[in-house]
C-alpha cells in the first residue's frame, strides 16, 4: 500500500475540527515555517520538492513562486483554486469537506512564503457545505492564534478569506478567477502580463490549487528531500485521484505517483476491477478536457511496458498515442459505453461554459455539439468526422485561455481511436435514432473496443 500524505487521517472521527487535527500533528508546518525558515528558505524547499501544480497543469509550483514581483509599496496576494468544475474530477471537495485543517495550514504556510498579508479561497458557488466548512475552520484557526494578527508571535500577519465562485467552469482559469473575485465578469485576461506581475488588484498574485496548497504541509513537515523520494522521476510526491465510471470502487485515491494504470484499475486497493466483469474500453485518465485512450494505449506503451500513473508516462507519445494527467478526473468506461454520446456530452458542458470571449471557441465549441448531436441521434454524414477534426483543429491554440484546447481535444482523440464508432452511428442511422441509449438495446453490436483500438 502506497505512503498517504494528504489522506492518512482523513478517516479519524472529528478529524475536520482543530482540536483533533491538532491532536494529530495539525499545524506543525506553520509552527517549524514561520519560527524557523525564511521566505526564501519556505520556496526553495517547495522548489526542491517537484511538486508540480495539481490543478491540471503541471507547472512547478515552487518555480511559479519565485516568479512573484516583489515592487515596494505593494501587497501581493495568494488566492487558492476550489473552483473545481471539471467533469470527473471531485477530489478538492472531498479534501474540503473531510480535512479543511489541513488546506488552511498550507494556506498559512505558502502566504508567509509569498509575503501575502491577505489572502483568498475561491470556492465553486455550488459547495455551499464545503464554503460553510472551510468558514468554520478559519475561525477556529483564528481562535488558536494561527491567523490574525501576530501569529504565533512572530510578527506574521494574515487574513484569510473565503469568496463564493459565480458557478462558472471558465472561472477556474486563474485569470478569470481574479476577474471574477475583483466583482466582475470571470472572463481570462489577455496575456502578458501575467498574475505573478498584474494580478489581484493589479498587484502581484500566485493562484494555486487545493491539492498544491495542502502538499506543502508534508513538504516542510518531513522535508523535500522525504517527499521528492517518493513517485517517479519529475513526477514527485503523491496525487489525489477521483475514480469513477464503470468500475467496482469508485472514490477519491492518494496515490504514489507512478503507480501502474494496470493496478490502479484492477488492484482492490484502488478501484477494485471493472464492475459486472464487462472489459475495459476507454480511460479519461485527467478530467474531460484531456485525449481519451482506449484499452490498449492506456494499459500498455508501444514498448510493452506499464504505462503509469504519472505526468510523463500518461503523455507519452504525445497527442497520437497519449493523454495527460490534468486535474486527476480519472473516468472508466466499459465495452458497453457509447464513445460518440459521451463525446457529445462533453461537448455539451463546453459549449455551456464558454465565455464567448473567443471567436473560435464560442462559435467551434458549438459546431462540435451540433454535429455530434446529429451524428448520436442518426443524422450524421461520413464528412461530419473530417469536419469536427477540422474545426477542432481550428480552435486549438487560438483562444485567449485553455478551454478552447479542453473542448477540441477529447474530440479529436475520439474521432481518432473510435473512428468505427462514429462511422457506426451513420451506417446504423435508424438504430442510433432508435435506440434507448444503453448499447445492450442496439439491434447491430458496435465493434468491441480491441477491434475499435487496433483500426
Amino acid at each position: 500500500m502506497g505512503r498517504k500524505l494528504l489522506l492518512e487521517n482523513i478517516n479519524v472521527p472529528g478529524i475536520n475540527s482543530f482540536e483533533v487535527y491538532r491532536k494529530h500533528g495539525g499545524y506543525r508546518a506553520v509552527e517549524k515555517a514561520l519560527k524557523t525558515m525564511s521566505t526564501e528558505d519556505v520556496v526553495e524547499e517547495v522548489k526542491k520538492s517537484g511538486l508540480r501544480g495539481r490543478g491540471g497543469a503541471g507547472f512547478p509550483t515552487g518555480m511559479k513562486w519565485s516568479f512573484l514581483a516583489k515592487p515596494e509599496g505593494k501587497p501581493r496576494y495568494l488566492v487558492c483554486n476550489a473552483d473545481e468544475s471539471e467533469p470527473g474530477t471531485f477530489k478538492d471537495r472531498y479534501l474540503m469537506t473531510h480535512i479543511p485543517h489541513l488546506l488552511i495550514e498550507g494556506m498559512i504556510v505558502a502566504s508567509y512564503a509569498l509575503g501575502a498579508k491577505t489572502s483568498y479561497i475561491y470556492v465553486r458557488g455550488e459547495m455551499m457545505p464545503q464554503i460553510r466548512i472551510l468558514e468554520r475552520a478559519i475561525a477556529e484557526a483564528k481562535a488558536e492564534g494561527f491567523l490574525g494578527k501576530n501569529i504565533l508571535g512572530t510578527g506574521y500577519d494574515l487574513e484569510l478569506y473565503v469568496q463564493p465562485g459565480g458557478g462558472a467552469y471558465i472561472c477556474g482559469e486563474e485569470t478569470a478567477l481574479i476577474e471574477s473575485l475583483e466583482g466582475k465578469r470571470g472572463n481570462p485576461r489577455i496575456k502578458p502580463p501575467f498574475p505573478a506581475i498584474s494580478g489581484l488588484y493589479n498587484c502581484p498574485t500566485v493562484v494555486n490549487n487545493v491539492e498544491s496548497i495542502a502538499a506543502v504541509v508534508p513538504i516542510i513537515n518531513d522535508g523535500a528531500e522525504e517527499y521528492a523520494k517518493l513517485g517517479i522521476g519529475r513526477s514527485t510526491g503523491t496525487k489525489l485521484i477521483s475514480a469513477s465510471g464503470n468500475i467496482k470502487n469508485p472514490g477519491v485515491y492518494e496515490i504514489e505517483l507512478g503507480v501502474p494504470v494496470e493496478e490502479f484499475i484492477y488492484s482492490d486497493e484502488y478501484c477494485g476491477g471493472m464492475a459486472n466483469g464487462k472489459r475495459l474500453k476507454a480511460v479519461v485518465a485527467g478530467g474531460s478536457s484531456v485525449p481519451i485512450l482506449p484499452a490498449n494505449l492506456i494499459l500498455k506503451l508501444t514498448t510493452g511496458e506499464n504505462r503509469l500513473m504519472s505526468y510523463e508516462s500518461l503523455a507519452e507519445g504525445a497527442f497520437a498515442s497519449g493523454t495527460m494527467m490534468g486535474s486527476g478526473g480519472f473516468v472508466v468506461f466499459d465495452e458497453d459505453q457509447c464513445i460518440v454520446r459521451n463525446t457529445w456530452n462533453f461537448s455539451r458542458f463546453y459549449h455551456h461554459e464558454s465565455c464567448g470571449q473567443c471567436s473560435p471557441c464560442r462559435e467551434g465549441t458549438g459546431w462540435m455539439e451540433k454535429v455530434l448531436h446529429r451524428l448520436e441521434y442518426g443524422h450524421g454524414k461520413l464528412s461530419d468526422l473530417d469536419l469536427l477534426v477540422d474545426v477542432a483543429k481550428k480552435i486549438e491554440g487560438n483562444t485567449i485561455c485553455p478551454l478552447g484546447d479542453a473542448a477540441a481535444w477529447p474530440v479529436a482523440s475520439a474521432i481518432r481511436h473510435f473512428r468505427d464508432e462514429f462511422e457506426w452511428h451513420v451506417s446504423h442511422a435508424e438504430e442510433a435514432m432508435g435506440r434507448n441509449y444503453g448499447l445492450a438495446h442496439y439491434a447491430d453490436p458496435l465493434p468491441k473496443a480491441e477491434t475499435i483500438a487496433a483500426n
